[in-house]
Formats: structure tokens, C-alpha cells, sequence
């Protein structure tokens, strides 16, 4: 485990650089233009470019060297890190240089990501396979929980020029944690297929087994209205507190905090015996956490509805895990893997790319005229009533509504006995 754990240290500095700086950048959009359209479209950015790299990502992964992948990914994100540094300090950083960026990062970050993860297997004993993949997780709510905190205390002093600055520095730890370190290869095993000839493989292994046909027309629409309410998050919250950066840290610690206890939880517990029961049980779990989010005005309910949110996002991801692990052969899971990974990317682009002008398309605001503005201003509206007219309640609106769509997924799929389904390959 020292190898994994040495490397696992610096990849957890990196992502808490990474976080950082997507927070200071996310507020720096909200003060630059007070509209959730940008900051959704960094998403949209980020998950475009994937879409297409995943199309070959698998496939690269495996045929070249792991840490040459993983060695480049982390290089190249420092370089765009000091690159809108250079931008920043010279104060000629504009919106499109965010997006090209991000979407530069986002294809070597997807590279790196799978080389990271496929090269576990090869660097932790069998035994320690369980304790790997919980690390893993904690890599990911950990750093949710360090990031704001560091972010949203250091942003009003050092700005978004000091943050950068220290996501550089958190590269060059991720660097140096891995330049000494051996990476095993796995062997070559057989004559390389060609590209298409794998996907379309994946595809129909996916569509032609009833049971993960159903789940994917479960997850999916799922995925997207979940996607589609997260990019109006942060601009809800926002709006809502006077754009806050404080507010926004505590809200993401504790969003952090409620998935490290989740994982905990489902570490110790291991889940229910019926893996889908757990898929449609954290479903609304967080759907409805996240419409106590939407409804509400203020921290004191931000900040235990987000814990709850993210508290059940690591019993749903065990158990549609555990579901496809004991659907599908392990010889196929790669190329089934990536034909969902491929489908779930699509959608959440387009809810990102939808997410602003539908969010702005909604919001109240005195300085531009919105459609919706009398009906959200008029004293008898139910909008107006359940929401209020300040600042924010068009994004929370359309939060909410997303939220209940959650919910009404989770129950679709229950109330049709998808679980009753056993078949596997």
C-alpha cells in the first residue's frame, strides 16, 4: 500500500488545489456578471470535451504507459492554472479564456483519472481492494470538505491571483509524489480490436440485457435533472446571501462532510442485500434534501439539507456499481463502463448548456427585464408565496423543480418492479 498511499497524498493536494480554484473562479464569474449562465457554460465546458475523449480514453489508457498519462495530465492542468494566473495579474482574464481552459484540463483530467484508477488494481494487494476504493471516494468528499473552507476564508484577502497561485504549488506536490514512483503495466494479452468495433460492443451488451437497459433509462434521466439543478446551485446561493462567499464554503464543507459519513456508513454497513432497493432509497433521499435546499432561504437549512444531500450519494454509487459489477463480465465491463460513462457525459453536458439562459430565463432581477418577473412579483403568485421575490427565486424555483423530478424518478422506477429483473450476462 505505500506506493498507492504516497500517490494517493499527492493526488489528494492536487484536487484540494483544484477545488480552490474552482470555487475563487465560480465567484469570480458571480461578481463579474451576476448571471448563472457563465458558470453553468464552465461545466458545459468541461463535460463536452469528455464526451469525446471518452470515446478513445479506455482505449489509450491501456495501450500506453499509465504514468507518462498521468505525468502529462497533472502537467497540463498546472500550466492552465498558470496560464489564468498570467491573465489574472495582468487583469486581462475574460470568460472564454475560463471555458477554454476548462475545457482543455478536462480532456488530460479525464486521461489522468482513468490511468489513476485503472492502475490500482496493479498497486494494492487483492485484500486491500475494499480500502482502496473507500480512499478513493475520500479523495473526492475530503477535498469538498478542505477546499471551501480554504477558499472561501483565504478569497476575500489573497483573490482569485492567490488561490491560482496556490493550485500551482498543489501540482507541483501531485508532481513530485509521482516522477519517483514505479507504475506497473498490465500485460498485453491478445491483438487490439479496432476502436468501433469496441463501443458498438459495449452498446449492445448495454441495450440488450433487460435489467441494465431498465436501470440505465432509470439513471439516466435521473443523472440529467440532477445535473441540470446542480449548475443553478451555486449562483442560487449566491444570489440568495449577496454573493457570500462564506456562505457557499460552509454550504460545500458540509456537503463534504455528509459524504464522508456516507461512505463511511456503507463501509461499515456494506448496503442492502438488494442492491437496487439502496439506488432507489438514496434517490429520494437526496431528492428530497435537495428540495429542502431549494425551499430554503437561508444557511440553517442550506447546510443540513446538503449534508443529508450528499450523505446518500455513496449508497447510490456502491449499489449501481455493485449492479453492474454482477450484470456484466468482467471482460466486457470496460467497454460497457465506457458506452454509459459515454451516455451519462452527453446529458450532463446539455443540462449544463441549458442550465444559465434557463436559470437566468427565470431569475428576478431589477436590472434586466425577465418573462417572468410579474407573475414571481405579483403579492398572490404561488411562486412568489413558497419562493419570495428577492434575488435567487427564480433559481431556486427551477432547484426545486428539478429536486421533485428526482424524487418522481426514484418512485417511476420502483413502482415498476425494475428490481424484480435478475438477469445477467
Amino acid at each position: 500500500m505505500r506506493t498507492f498511499i504516497i500517490l494517493w497524498l499527492g493526488q489528494l493536494a492536487s484536487t484540494i488545489g483544484t477545488y480552490m480554484t474552482g470555487f475563487a473562479l465560480e465567484l469570480w464569474a458571480w461578481e463579474l456578471t451576476g448571471s448563472a449562465t457563465p458558470l453553468a457554460l464552465i461545466g458545459f465546458f468541461f463535460q463536452a470535451p469528455r464526451i469525446l475523449i471518452n470515446l478513445v480514453s479506455g482505449i489509450i489508457v491501456d495501450r500506453f504507459n499509465r504514468k507518462h498519462l498521468m505525468l502529462l495530465g497533472d502537467a497540463i492542468a498546472a500550466l492552465t492554472s498558470l496560464l489564468l494566473l498570467f491573465l489574472s495579474l495582468t487583469q486581462t482574464l475574460q470568460l472564454w479564456h475560463l471555458y477554454l481552459m476548462t475545457a482543455i484540463t478536462s480532456v488530460f483530467s479525464q486521461l489522468q483519472e482513468l490511468s489513476y484508477s485503472a492502475s490500482i488494481s496493479l498497486l494494492v494487494p487483492q485484500q486491500h481492494y475494499t480500502r482502496a476504493s473507500s480512499m478513493g471516494s475520500a479523495l473526492h468528499y475530503g477535498s469538498l470538505i478542505i477546499a471551501p473552507a480554504i477558499a472561501a476564508s483565504l478569497y476575500p484577502i489573497i483573490g482569485v491571483n492567490g488561490i491560482l497561485g496556490i493550485d500551482c504549488f498543489t501540482f507541483l506536490i501531485a508532481l513530485s509524489t509521482l516522477l519517483p514512483r514505479r507504475i506497473p503495466q498490465p500485460e498485453k494479452t491478445g491483438t487490439p480490436t479496432h476502436l468501433w468495433h469496441d463501443l458498438w460492443v459495449g452498446f449492445r451488451l448495454l441495450f440488450n440485457h433487460p435489467s441494465l437497459r431498465n436501470l440505465l433509462m432509470l439513471t439516466l434521466p435521473f443523472g440529467f435533472v440532477h445535473d441540470l439543478g446542480e449548475a443553478l446551485y451555486g449562483p442560487m446561493v449566491l444570489a440568495r446571501t449577496n454573493g457570500s462567499a462564506t456562505v457557499l464554503g460552509q454550504i460545500g464543507i458540509a456537503a463534504g462532510i455528509g459524504g464522508v459519513t456516507g461512505a463511511i456508513v456503507v463501509s461499515v454497513w456494506g448496503g442492502f442485500r438488494q442492491p437496487i432497493r439502496g439506488v432507489f432509497v438514496s434517490m429520494i433521499g437526496a431528492g428530497l434534501s435537495k428540495m429542502t435546499v431549494g425551499l430554503g432561504r437561508s444557511a440553517q437549512v442550506w447546510l443540513p439539507a446538503q449534508f443529508c444531500s450528499s450523505f446518500n450519494f455513496p449508497l447510490m454509487e456502491s449499489s449501481e456499481t455493485a449492479i453492474w459489477m454482477t450484470q456484466v463480465k468482467s471482460e466486457a465491463q470496460g467497454r460497457v463502463f465506457a458506452a454509459n460513462l459515454l451516455l451519462a457525459q452527453c446529458l450532463s453536458a446539455i443540462a449544463f448548456l441549458i442550465a444559465g439562459p434557463l436559470g437566468d430565463f427565470a431569475e428576478i432581477s431589477a436590472k434586466a427585464d425577465r418573462v417572468v418577473e410579474p407573475a414571481m412579483a405579483s403579492p398572490t403568485g404561488l411562486a412568489r408565496w413558497i419562493f419570495g421575490a428577492s434575488s435567487g427565486a427564480g433559481f431556486a424555483l427551477i432547484y426545486t423543480v428539478c429536486s421533485l423530478s428526482m424524487i418522481a424518478i426514484a418512485l417511476y422506477g420502483y413502482f415498476s418492479n425494475i428490481h424484480h429483473s435478475d438477469e445477467s450476462f
